[in-house]
């Protein structure tokens, strides 16, 4: 009775211990978002240079500055203003377009937010799950050491290959030459469009992954725990999917985390050259028509999907490796 009612107060602590390092995270997460939003909102404003003369140009008149000033509520006091900013992010207001009068320039970034988030998360799938496989042909048993080491090669040149360097290509020789895939930007490519396109963000991502992968599935060759499953009739397929690569994911999944950065910003690449609908696109086309307000939004929600995606990439290390659970 005394040992049951020990094991339910460890659980109840863990359990108290998992929410507790949930709650700091998100507190986390909502700080950093903070601090980008305040940013952005100071650098448009503090900045030399007038914002209504940059949407307008140095030829508007003074009736129309005035105007320009007005919606973006540039005539109020700075603290105000940023009471007003923080209030429409929470609230998904930021006014409407100056591009698009009548159209809320929220809603133009939640209909951007989709093609992205559609774009880095299936190129972190493929990355993954190509990258892990690499790593797991590189240090299993499988192939002979002069395959492993052409595989070591591989993954070492792909990973320093910038995606300029191999996306305009391969669209040219898959898409314009042999035409085996649609070509990336266009709209009526859909599924295997995206794919395609997600596959070309994450070639880098998966070369990244499979080298960490290589090197933690190296070191754990001859751990004992795995001597042990080997000698109780474990395949070989299940001794290193089983037992091994989950004690080696938390070094790929802390890679993975550390190239969410670079893989978003190859999205907004890869969105602009193909020209595909997504977040990198609308940044870039709201900054060439000085158009604030989704200007604003769509950094900060740049900003706030990759906070996310590191947040998912914590609690996805911390369900698989059970050194973290513990």
């Amino acid at each position: 009775m005394q040992g049951e009612t020990k094991g339910g107060n460890a659980s109840v602590k863990a359990i108290a211990r998992a929410l507790a390092a949930t709650w700091a995270r998100v507190v986390e997460a909502l700080v950093v978002v903070w601090l980008l939003a305040s940013l952005v909102f100071f650098a448009l404003r503090l900045l030399p240079g007038d914002p209504a003369a940059l949407v307008l140009g140095d030829d508007a008149s003074p009736a129309e500055l005035a105007r320009v000033r007005a919606s973006l509520h540039l005539d109020l006091p700075l603290g105000e203003q940023y009471l007003r900013f923080l209030r429409g992010l929470a609230t998904l207001d930021l006014g409407e377009s100056l591009r698009r009068p009548g159209v809320s320039a929220m809603a133009r970034v939640v209909d951007s937010l989709g093609p992205t988030s559609a774009l880095a998360a299936a190129a972190v799938a493929l990355g993954a799950v190509v990258g892990i496989g690499a790593a797991l042909l590189a240090a299993g048993p499988w192939l002979r050491p002069r395959s492993r080491a052409w595989i070591d090669r591989a993954l070492v040149s792909t990973s320093a290959m910038p995606l300029l360097a191999f996306a305009p290509v391969l669209t040219y020789a898959l898409a314009a030459r042999a035409r085996l895939v649609p070509l990336p930007g266009d709209p009526d490519a859909g599924l295997t469009g995206l794919l395609f396109a997600s596959a070309l963000l994450s070639v880098p991502l998966a070369a990244h992954a499979g080298r960490v992968g290589r090197a933690a599935l190296g070191d754990l060759g001859r751990a004992p725990f795995l001597v042990v499953a080997r000698a109780k009739g474990a395949s070989n397929l299940r001794v290193w999917l089983r037992h091994a690569l989950p004690v080696a994911s938390g070094p790929i999944v802390t890679v993975v985390a550390t190239q969410l950065g670079a893989l978003l910003g190859g999205a907004v690449v890869l969105e602009r050259l193909f020209e595909r609908a997504g977040l990198g696109t609308l940044i870039l086309e709201a900054y060439a028509s000085r158009d604030l307000p989704v200007l604003e939004g769509a950094v900060v929600a740049a900003g706030a999907l990759f906070v996310a995606s590191q947040a998912i990439a914590a609690a996805v290390q911390a369900a698989i490796d059970p050194r973290v659970r513990a």
